[in-house]
């Protein structure tokens, strides 16, 4: 796990409960030894980090989005080796996510984004993922997942890693506009269907803000870009 502040640091905490061995790091070193503490074994650089795995190797990195993650992602291609994987669990722009999946590809390394709600309760309750990555690395690290997640869900997965990098998107988008807070659903295709558009907002009653409606609207655009009308 690299990123030890409230979401990493209570996942690092629930994987280790639920029996997996964890490796941390974190640019404070305090965070990694009070982590340290309570079962993870610390690492104080990425390479040691590295070292510390055995292959095949499975990284997640809960950073924010943008110039913190790309460094982060651009550092660990070099020292990892092909079989190995690379979970983004921040809110990078899905563009993004499809071009590091690429980058990283040619060099045998697999890329898994996984949008990631669940705050500081997430430590018991679990957390809400959208998984978006080549199928049989997912179901390699699934344990990983089960472990996080608040409970097995019925509802089929949104097919094509593409198709789920921009469904992040819409997450991150719409949860500006405070409507995650009433789907909080693990399914992204369920969720894109059913929940979180204008029309199924007014079937139900709700009565939404200017900026909901902003952030509703750029939900449906989404939706449309996807063929999901």
């Amino acid at each position: 796990m690299i990123g030890l502040g409230r979401m990493g640091g209570n996942m690092a905490r629930r994987l280790t409960k639920g029996g997996h061995q964890c490796v941390v790091f974190d640019r404070n070193r305090e965070n990694v030894n009070a982590l340290a503490k309570e079962g993870p074994a610390p690492a104080y650089s990425l390479e040691e980090l590295v070292e510390k795995l055995s292959a095949p190797r499975a990284l997640w990195i809960m950073l924010p989005s943008g110039a913190p993650t790309e460094e982060t992602v651009a550092a660990l291609s070099k020292p990892l080796e092909s079989g190995d994987a690379i979970i983004d669990g921040g809110n990078s722009y899905y563009v993004d996510d499809i071009r590091r999946a690429k980058e990283l590809a040619s060099k045998g390394i697999h890329y898994v984004d996984v949008g990631t709600s669940g705050g500081i309760w997430g430590l018991e309750r679990g957390y809400c993922m959208m998984i978006g990555g080549e199928r049989d690395v997912i179901q390699q690290l699934d344990p990983i997942f089960a472990t996080l997640a608040p409970g097995i869900g019925s509802i089929p997965r949104t097919p094509g890693p593409e198709k789920v990098r921009a469904v992040r998107q819409f997450h991150a988008r719409a949860r500006e506009g405070s409507i995650v807070s009433r789907c909080f659903l693990r399914s992204a295709n369920f969720w894109l269907q059913n929940c979180a558009i204008p029309r199924n907002a007014a079937r139900i009653g709700f009565v939404p803000s200017t900026h909901e409606k902003q952030a509703m609207q750029r939900c449906e655009n989404i939706r449309n870009s996807l063929g999901l009308n």
